[in-house]
């Protein structure tokens, strides 16, 4: 399975897809909750679905329809996962206003960071040393692993939840996308193991929402996604736009970048996930199947 395509949402499903023909190839069920966000691990051996208050590991290759762990601890909704490049380690964020950083071989938690309001999302910095997270009171903080403290606080507006977070492949490059459709955009600059930012620009995204922003893997393009029914591509050479994409009829929550950068998929509240050809701003393949809102993709081509 070179190609791995999931979605899922509020339907309590997980379904695989082939990519290209559109064909549902499995589906898992999810009983517990509605699945809020979709990881695959780097081995592409499993997927990741964070619910209400867990994580559940499902065997990808396999046929078993139950999950092989269950990481327990978080008290609220799980908002996002992510994996360490190596697999050895993974990331949450949750609603009890927590980022935990899990041991996937006993699934322990072993870093408990504290926001005190709840947490929208989390990624891993290509350091692999720094998580980067932000929460509904407005902040972005980054996290340093090494020393175990938060060394970084943003608060781009005040008082606007921070929705989203994206990190450049290459580290240069940190995005956030607040409840107003504001994205910001700092230069990030590594020298001895810290980071520092500057500011590079703020731009309105969208009307409304803003529920996604991506860096591309080429960090050529950020795509966003927003309440207004729409997703839209940005070249990061001065942020201008490029492409809306358009023809979702709900809330897009989610999308995935092809490794090539060349394509993306976005999951709808309409029930579909899309695969969008970027150069044409055109969609290529619609996957129908859920019965409820498709709110996360996870998408591994390389």
């Amino acid at each position: 399975m070179s190609v791995i395509l999931a979605s899922a949402g509020y339907d309590h499903t997980i379904r695989f897809w082939e990519a290209l023909s559109g064909i549902c190839q499995r589906t898992i069920q999810h009983p517990d909750s509605q699945v809020n966000r979709l990881a695959i691990t780097p081995d592409k051996r499993f997927l990741a679905a964070a619910g209400r208050t867990n994580v559940k590991l499902y065997d990808i290759r396999g046929s078993n329809p139950n999950p092989v762990t269950t990481f327990e601890g978080h008290t609220g909704n799980v908002t996002a996962v992510g994996f360490q490049s190596d697999g050895k380690w993974m990331v949450t964020s949750s609603e009890d206003g927590t980022v935990k950083v899990w041991d996937m071989r006993a699934p322990m938690v072993q870093r408990n960071y504290k926001h005190k309001v709840p947490v929208n999302d989390v990624v891993i910095h290509p350091n692999q040393g720094e998580l980067i997270s932000c929460d509904e009171g407005g902040n972005v903080r980054i996290w340093d692993l090494g020393e175990n403290t938060c060394t970084h606080q943003l608060i781009p507006q005040d008082d606007v939840p921070v929705r989203s977070v994206s990190v450049a492949t290459d580290g240069s490059m940190l995005v956030a996308g607040n409840n107003k459709g504001n994205c910001y955009v700092w230069k990030m600059v590594n020298s001895r193991d810290t980071t520092s930012l500057h500011p590079v620009t703020k731009f309105r995204a969208h009307t409304k929402y803003t529920t996604k922003v991506l860096l591309s893997p080429d960090v050529k393009h950020l795509a966003t996604c927003s309440a207004d029914h729409t997703a839209r591509i940005w070249s990061t050479e001065g942020f201008g736009l490029e492409t809306t994409l358009t023809g979702h009829q709900r809330w897009v929550w989610d999308c995935a970048f092809s490794a090539d950068s060349a394509y993306l998929v976005t999951a709808c509240s309409d029930h579909y996930a899309r695969l969008w050809e970027l150069s044409s701003g055109t969609i290529i393949r619609q996957y129908n199947g859920h019965h409820k809102g498709a709110v996360c993709v996870a998408l591994n081509d390389v």
